[in-house]
């Protein structure tokens, strides 16, 4: 073989061996590349969401009443068991009624002179009249005994006031419960003289707990945005016009009997920017007491055609918040979004999302935006409900 000849085979050689491991180079990359991400996808669908506001709630009596002594005397008898329940008309006190049933003895014997004196003077007016009219009697006789008849009657008048006060201040003596309701501690024990003023004459309170008010504030943004929904017509509100309110204790026990809200304030705090609210919860097993603070839940509003993205999907980017949709090639894609209220299982989608587009839920940390992913559970649609 010439010298010639050896070179070219000697190049041919190198040119082969060069390509056979180039091949080997392209199998071992195509052997380390690592395959798509397991994700699961979501897709997302606009819909109804009923809102809900939470807040903080302090319980307060339906009604509260102050049972105090009306007329002064000794106080001898307490007819209940303090924080038992009364019912209206039950008798709680007696005070002494010796002294008024004395008082209404003399006004009524009062009463018996009015009437003979004003029997008496009728007698006397029309024997003048007579004597008057047969022009035998003076005219200022007549008027004499007229005139004394008609202060005859006012004495009596007055005499049926007198006996009228004495039986009611007889009545006063025993006092019975005005309202339906849970009595609190006596103020004053038995063989206490009690009077009529400010300072002696409270006795105990009631209060009718069945139902009970539930008072809470909520900010004044929180009423703007219902009053936006409901004009815009991007919500609406409960078919009976009343807004529901659910309460919850402090270790997150919910009650059962669901309440309503009855009353909103005209008017925003200067001091807090709230707005006063009362709702009505029924409570005729009395588990709610006056002062006990709890979770209200306002409920009754829906918002119309909402998007809601679970949390995990919302990702935090330099240009804001995002989620990765996936497109029909099962391509991730980066889609920014304005996030709104929080949800149960997530937040609302103000913009950037449609119904129907298709977000990843779970395996998101490892997705690259324009990567294929790999669907690894079936769709779902995401839902929710708002909470404050």
């Amino acid at each position: 073989m010439t010298r010639t000849a050896r070179i070219f085979f000697a190049a041919a050689m190198i040119a082969v061996v060069a390509g056979v491991l180039a091949g080997c180079g392209d199998q071992a990359s195509k052997a380390s590349a690592p395959p798509p991400p397991s994700v699961t996808v979501v897709a997302v669908e606009a819909k109804p969401v009923p809102l809900r506001y939470d807040y903080a709630g302090r319980i307060a009596a339906f009604r509260e009443v102050e049972i105090r002594a009306r007329v002064s005397g000794i106080l001898i008898e307490k007819s209940f068991v303090e924080g038992s329940t009364v019912k209206a008309g039950d008798v709680l006190f007696r005070i002494d009624p010796a002294p008024f049933e004395a008082e209404l003895a003399r006004a009524r014997a009062q009463l018996m002179e009015a009437q003979a004196q004003v029997a008496r003077t009728e007698r006397d007016a029309a024997r003048a009249t007579t004597l008057f009219e047969r022009q035998t009697g003076s005219e200022k006789a007549r008027d004499d005994a007229v005139a004394a008849h008609a202060l005859a009657k006012a004495s009596l008048a007055g005499a049926e006031a007198q006996v009228r006060t004495a039986e009611i201040n007889l009545g006063y003596t025993t006092i019975r419960a005005p309202i339906s309701g849970v009595t609190s501690v006596r103020m004053l024990p038995e063989g206490s003289l009690v009077g009529t003023s400010g300072s002696d004459s409270l006795l105990t309170r009631i209060s009718q707990l069945d139902p009970v008010y539930v008072n809470f504030s909520f900010a004044d943004s929180e009423a703007n945005e219902i009053r936006r929904l409901l004009e815009s017509g991007q919500g609406k509100g409960p078919a009976s016009g009343k807004l529901q309110a659910r309460i919850s204790f402090g270790d997150g026990t919910k009650y059962e009997r669901i309440g309503y809200v009855d009353f909103t304030d005209s008017s925003i705090d200067l001091q807090t920017g709230t707005v006063r609210a009362r709702a009505i919860v029924p409570n005729p097993e009395t588990r709610l007491r006056p002062g006990e603070f709890v979770r209200v839940s306002i409920e009754g509003v829906i918002r119309n055609e909402t998007v809601v993205v679970p949390q995990a999907a919302v990702m935090q980017g330099p240009q804001g918040q995002f989620v990765y949709t996936v497109d029909a090639e099962n391509k991730a894609l980066v889609r920014p979004v304005t996030i709104g209220r929080e949800v149960d299982d997530g937040w609302i989608v103000e913009k950037g999302l449609k119904g129907g587009d298709r977000i990843v839920t779970v395996g998101v940390i490892k997705v690259r935006p324009g990567s294929p992913v790999s669907v690894a559970t079936a769709e779902t649609k995401a839902t929710g409900t708002v909470r404050r």
